[in-house]
């Protein structure tokens, strides 16, 4: 059995605050899991969205910015577990090398086509310029399902027919898919189990959200949402006990104070994720 730290969607832009990712970073030296997966869309890169071509919203918009945003973003998150390991060389101890899994978000495949609507992108933008590798990362494409002690995680699971992601809740995606999966892509925190009739336990885990930055497309309504990461402990043919570890406790764990605190006096910004502003021992 194994323990897996399931990263949710980051989307890592220019300006958007990136503390989460030094908390994550930490947390995982901390807990030393097996497997890491980054379930993508770690790099935003709004530049290439074609939502918001010929928007005022794209104006000011550069792609370099992205892709800087995105490297100094997993600069940040992979410190803590280069500073470990260095001190480890210099103790001459044994290094923590957990496996390292990361499937591509849709935001990341923003890069892939582009090259492919706008032949100016080729030989210029590919997604090597993220630097994801340089850090030991298994980089599969967007959309391929990589299966780890029977859990099956991909981006999101698409409808075979039409390529658009499958719908409904947990549960639902489920009995679908008809086995074990975790993904991202949607801004909310699902889950589902189910017992088969040999014992077997199949799980369901949606969870799109690990950023501090709040959607303005979203707006005060949408916003109000999870965000953090996901521990499972003795995972094995599909099975695993979830532990959620949430911003909110992060912050409290690594800031001495809520998130919501944190970003008023860091940034003066309100944090619409779930977190109660008040103050409670670390």
């Amino acid at each position: 059995m194994s323990v897996h730290l399931f990263i949710p969607d980051c989307q890592v832009r220019p300006e958007a605050p990136t503390d989460q990712l030094d908390w994550i970073g930490k947390y995982l030296v901390n807990i030393k899991p097996d497997v890491v997966v980054n379930i993508g869309d770690f790099a935003d890169m709004p530049s290439l969205s074609f939502w918001d071509v010929g928007k005022k919203a794209s104006e000011g918009r550069r792609v370099e910015d992205d892709l800087k945003a995105a490297r100094d973003g997993m600069a940040k998150l992979m410190q803590p577990l280069i500073t470990y390991n260095d001190q480890r060389r210099v103790w001459k101890e044994k290094q923590y090398k957990p496996r390292l899994v990361l499937t591509l978000g849709n935001h990341e495949d923003r890069i892939t086509r582009s090259i492919e609507n706008d032949a100016k992108w080729d030989g210029k933008l590919t997604l090597d310029d993220l630097n994801y590798e340089l850090y030991g990362w298994e980089v599969h494409p967007f959309l391929e399902v990589v299966t780890i002690d029977g859990v099956a995680y991909s981006h999101y699971f698409a409808n075979p027919m039409t390529g658009r992601p499958l719908g409904g809740m947990a549960a639902t995606r489920l009995k679908t898919i008809g086995h074990s999966f975790s993904m991202g892509h949607v801004q909310t925190l699902d889950m589902a189990q189910r017992f088969l009739a040999n014992g077997e336990r199949q799980r369901a885990l949606i969870c799109g959200a690990s950023y501090l930055h709040d959607e303005e497309y979203k707006g005060p309504q949408g916003n109000p949402h999870w965000r953090g990461i996901i521990v499972k402990h003795e995972v094995s043919d599909g099975g695993y006990d979830l532990m959620e570890v949430s911003l909110d406790y992060l912050c409290r764990k690594y800031e001495q104070m809520p998130v919501r605190k944190f970003m008023q006096e860091k940034y003066g910004l309100d944090y619409m994720g779930i977190g109660e502003p008040v103050e409670v021992a670390a």
